[in-house]
């Protein structure tokens, strides 16, 4: 069997072995529901609380701020539907290159004329321009700003405390999309004046199908999903016990291992980008994803210059067991083209791939990817 080689943990990570075994009890023996009174179910509900300690702790916050979800696209459709019914939000600010969990809701809210969807402008790079932020703010009262920590395709970085600053003297709400960030990078939220985080655990080597949702105590939002009083009545439905404990385990890991895990991956990042450099004329990078300093350390979006067998690259690189992506992996296997690189305006005859690394990644990977790679493009 070919060795797999995977390049695409910006899209998820595999299942820390270490994370299976913290979840493995609560399918076997404490299998209760956590809303059930009698014993198991207080040992599953135990460990739902116990989780959210933990989580709390880490991300600097107290437990009553957290709520679990399904992952993020629950934890961000909760923040922008809620917010518009519970609190009186009247416009919307966001950027053109956030998640599809992000811009399909406010589009969707903006085509019932339930709010007032803005976009901001962006420079070359895709980086946010805040000057013009600062402007839509001082023009748009009962606003929430909406702008991901980390983008998922190019690897740009939100001045978390800029924005912050800006909506606090317009008197905005903030929230952003951290899953790209979460696990990866330092996230104190007594340092950071947000009022609303998203976060997924699949993301840093835990189960997929569970994430989770700050809110901060100033703000009182309506539940999403409705039907039952989980979650402090603010999400109906039975808790994934299992996946919750997973979550906080996996979170725990990845923070305590942060500095080695990083300086890893961005030795990883560093060399794959100078060898592609030597290797292939008129490669570029797109976003913030070249500059090694000030990007997410785990993700590198190379363009490739015009080839006849452009087309077929990621398909080529899939049939040499080589994971990675055009884009982003919730529209993979379909043929709409990333929105992200076409607001970048990317030139449609580059071939453009993600590569996205984990601790598990070695230099022979990097290597072996390079040898494939000349060999489809013909270098």
């Amino acid at each position: 069997m070919r060795e797999t080689i995977y390049f695409d943990n910006a899209a998820t990570t595999s299942l820390s072995p270490e994370v299976l075994e913290v979840m493995l009890p609560y399918f076997k023996e404490i299998y209760g529901n956590g809303s059930s009174i009698h014993g198991m179910g207080r040992k599953a509900k135990a460990a739902v609380e116990n989780a959210r300690k933990k989580v709390a702790e880490t991300l600097g916050t107290s437990p009553s701020e957290l709520f679990f979800t399904s992952g993020g696209t629950e934890a961000n459709n909760t923040v922008l539907r809620s917010a518009v019914e519970s609190l009186g939000i009247k416009t919307i600010i966001s950027s053109s290159i956030e998640h599809h969990a992000v811009l399909h809701p406010l589009e969707y809210l903006s085509s019932k004329g339930l709010v007032n969807f803005k976009l901001v402008k962006l420079d070359e790079n895709g980086s946010v321009d805040y000057q013009d932020l600062e402007e839509v703010l001082k023009n748009s009262p009962n606003a929430l700003v909406s702008l991901m920590h980390g983008n998922n395709e190019v690897g740009n970085i939100l001045d978390l405390k800029r924005v912050s600053k800006l909506c606090r003297e317009n008197k905005a709400l903030f929230h952003s999309d951290m899953v790209q960030t979460v696990g990866k990078l330092p996230i104190n939220l007594q340092e950071i004046d947000i009022d609303f985080i998203s976060g997924s655990a699949h993301k840093f080597h835990g189960p997929k199908g569970v994430g989770f949702l700050y809110i901060n105590a100033n703000n009182k939002l309506t539940p999403y999903l409705i039907g039952g009083a989980q979650e402090r009545n603010m999400r109906g439905g039975t808790e994934n016990v299992a996946g919750i404990s997973g979550l906080a385990h996996a979170l725990a890991l990845a923070t305590a291992a942060m500095s080695e895990r990083k300086a890893h991956i961005l030795a990883l990042k560093t060399y794959l980008k100078k060898e592609l450099e030597s290797s292939f004329k008129g490669i570029r990078f797109n976003g913030m994803s070249g500059d090694l300093d000030n990007s997410l350390y785990h993700i590198l979006n190379a363009s490739f210059p015009a080839h006849p067998d452009n087309e077929m690259l990621l398909f080529s690189l899939d049939i040499e067991g080589i994971c990675v992506s055009g884009g982003s992996a919730c529209s993979s296997g379909t043929d709409i083209g990333s929105h992200v690189l076409e607001a970048l305006k990317i030139q449609d005859e580059r071939a453009n791939v993600r590569f996205s690394f984990s601790e598990q990644n070695t230099m022979e990977e990097i290597d072996k990817t390079i040898i494939v790679l000349k060999r489809i493009l013909g270098k």
